[in-house]
């Protein structure tokens, strides 16, 4: 691949990479119902409704759960994989398997977003404990639904909270999964964004 190709792809992967992460972000805190009026989700709303308003018309939320931005950041994994075989040089597969390698893909992602979101949380309650900064809150609202069953299982011990260490073996365990189910599926880590 000569270097005009390589710096296309390497900035297509970073503009897609950016614009997922946004959509993941949103269906992720409208999940868990996180402060709208946040700014962090004002501007997450703004930069995203283009895309998702339009197809909420057509395929509207249901239980907390925004489809809308769910399949558009699946097209969106799609279309990236499709635009990178075709700058490869490569074939297209069928559409079920670049439907799979996308479903995963976004998977893989939702597993990072959390590993860096947890490690924000840790290191911020080293600096800042108990800040009222707009990003530490909403940090504690996206991985709260997801340390509360690991807190119970090991409650704070001396002040200490080890329960991030469990969820970490966890979120381990499924990039394993996820790196092993793509390989199963003949998916290449460089086309899709995530793994």
């Amino acid at each position: 691949m000569g270097a005009i190709n390589e710096i296309t792809v390497y900035l297509i992967q970073t503009a897609v990479s950016l614009y997922l992460v946004a959509m993941l972000l949103r269906f992720l805190l409208q999940l868990v119902r996180a402060d709208f009026y946040n700014p962090i989700c004002q501007f997450l709303v703004k930069i995203t409704n283009p895309l998702v308003i339009p197809l909420r018309r057509v395929l509207p939320g249901f239980g907390g759960i925004d489809f809308a931005s769910l399949l558009l950041s699946l097209l969106l994994q799609l279309l990236a994989i499709v635009v990178l075989l075709k700058l490869y040089g490569l074939g297209l597969p069928n559409i079920l398997l670049l439907v799979l390698w996308s479903a995963l893909g976004l998977v893989g992602l939702v597993v990072n977003i959390y590993f860096f979101a947890l490690l924000a949380m840790i290191i911020l309650s080293w600096i800042a404990p108990g800040g009222n900064n707009p990003a530490l809150v909403l940090l504690y609202q996206v991985t709260e639904p997801v340390m509360a069953p690991f807190r119970r299982l090991l409650p704070p011990m001396g002040g200490m909270d080890f329960s991030p260490i469990l969820v970490f073996i966890l979120i381990n365990v499924l990039q394993i999964l996820l790196r092993h189910m793509a390989g199963a599926i003949g998916l290449h880590p460089a086309l899709v964004i995530g793994i």
